[in-house]
């Protein structure tokens, strides 16, 4: 069992909560245990456990995590989750604002978009906590080698507060901007990219599939020429196995990125992009084709699932 007395042991600052133990957050826990205190909430207690036996010190509440924290680092789904760990609400019952020192900085490193992130910093701002835009991208075994792209948007005092963790975290830490959603934006553009080429490469394998291409031959063709990109060298392993799936449901791919999770972030890029006035026909394309997942009942699987709504596992 994890003791703070333990993750003292390690290094003595900064001491560091994470809020949201889910496909992101518990590698970077874990990751982070490895050189700082790290007490780490979520709110199923299997969860928690996880982060228990990966040295965090888990905690009933995100109050309790956050009490005396020097920064707390929140990835969890949406909005809504966000406000949730730092005010109360849904199921969490005290918010980490109850106890959050004075002084202290929280990193969002969730997709919330910029005017929700920039919303949870005056509210922070209020009493005197500060706010490190963070969005990271890399998946989730790059959060626990300390290999993710974080895209920063803060003022000098406030970066300088949650380096080290950020460092900790991070292969690639890009400073965007000084402005809290300055992080936000560029997320919004990486997964513009992103949610594309996925829906591509679903659309390609799908076809060679159709056109009756071995999908493990395709993968590896693809991906030694122009046409290859990171998202069909992550996505298409997996978008293989969806035709692995036997009957008791067994043999798909790992569930290591929801598919409701990427419908998210392009609802965000499509919002963002008309605000901005700009054309973004082929993300809306493929934002399009993430709802039409989601009436499907994909939202729960894994994103490489969107290859089954385009090429049944029954079609041949």
């Amino acid at each position: 069992m994890s003791t703070d007395t333990t993750a003292a042991a390690i290094t003595n600052t900064p001491v560091t909560a994470v809020l949201g133990l889910g496909a992101m957050g518990l590698p970077m826990a874990t990751h982070l245990a490895g050189a700082f205190l790290v007490r780490a909430f979520d709110v199923f207690e299997e969860r928690r456990a996880l982060a228990d036996k990966a040295g965090a010190t888990p905690a009933a509440t995100p109050a309790d995590a956050a009490k005396g924290a020097d920064v707390v680092v929140i990835a969890v789904r949406d909005q809504e989750q966000l406000e949730s760990c730092l005010f109360g609400g849904g199921l969490v019952e005290e918010g980490a604002a109850a106890t959050l020192r004075e002084g202290a900085v929280v990193v969002v490193t969730s997709t919330v978009g910029v005017d929700g992130v920039q919303a949870v910093a005056a509210r922070l701002a209020e009493q005197g906590v500060r706010l490190v835009d963070a969005p990271v991208s890399g998946g989730a075994v790059r959060a626990g080698t300390g290999d993710l792209l974080i895209m920063v948007g803060a003022d000098e005092t406030s970066l300088d507060a949650a380096r080290p963790v950020l460092d900790r975290l991070a292969s690639a830490l890009h400073i965007v901007g000084p402005r809290i959603g300055d992080g936000q934006i560029m997320k919004t553009v990486n997964q513009l990219l992103c949610g594309i080429h996925t829906a591509a490469a679903a659309e390609s394998l799908a076809l060679a599939r159709a056109l009756g291409i071995d999908l493990d031959r395709a993968v590896d063709v693809l991906g030694q020429g122009a046409a290859s990109s990171f998202m069909l060298a992550d996505r298409g392993p997996r978008m293989v196995q969806q035709y692995e799936v036997q009957e008791d449901g067994t043999g798909g791919p790992e569930l290591r990125s929801r598919l409701d999770i990427i419908r998210k972030d392009m609802n965000i890029v499509v919002s963002l992009a008309k605000k901005a006035g700009v054309a973004t026909s082929v993300a809306a394309a493929a934002d399009q084709l993430y709802q039409l997942a989601m009436t499907q009942g994909l939202a729960a699987q894994d994103d490489s699932a969107l290859v089954t709504l385009l090429s049944p596992r029954t079609a041949r």
